[in-house]
């Protein structure tokens, strides 16, 4: 899973969200690293409702537009699971490798 869809998913884990709103939490969970354009985000909405990660939860006009509000679907939360699983174990990995070795800028 691509960093951008992990994070997607992520910012959709605790409540529905619209875009802005996802693109915001992105680049909040990523400390700024990650920056979604509105572009790539819808691109990447609607792979995710296609492969039935995500849902649209609701929509609302707010100023004459219509705003489009994305929940995470039980299968997307089980996805998001296991890849944070996943993860997690290829970070512990990393840490036992580096174990003992002086790195420099930490020690």
């Amino acid at each position: 899973m691509h960093e951008p869809t992990f994070l997607i998913l992520t910012a959709l884990a605790a409540r529905p969200l619209h875009g802005y709103a996802i693109i915001q939490a992105v680049g909040t969970l990523a400390d700024g690293e990650v920056t979604l354009r509105p572009g790539t985000l819808y691109g990447a909405l609607d792979r995710l409702a296609e492969q039935a990660l995500i849902a649209v939860d609701r929509q609302e006009a707010v100023d004459g537009r219509l705003r489009r509000y994305y929940r995470l679907t039980d299968t997307g939360a089980t996805t998001l699971a296991a890849e944070a699983q996943r993860l997690h174990r290829r970070a512990t990995t990393a840490q036992t490798q580096l174990r003992g070795r002086i790195i420099p800028g930490t020690a």
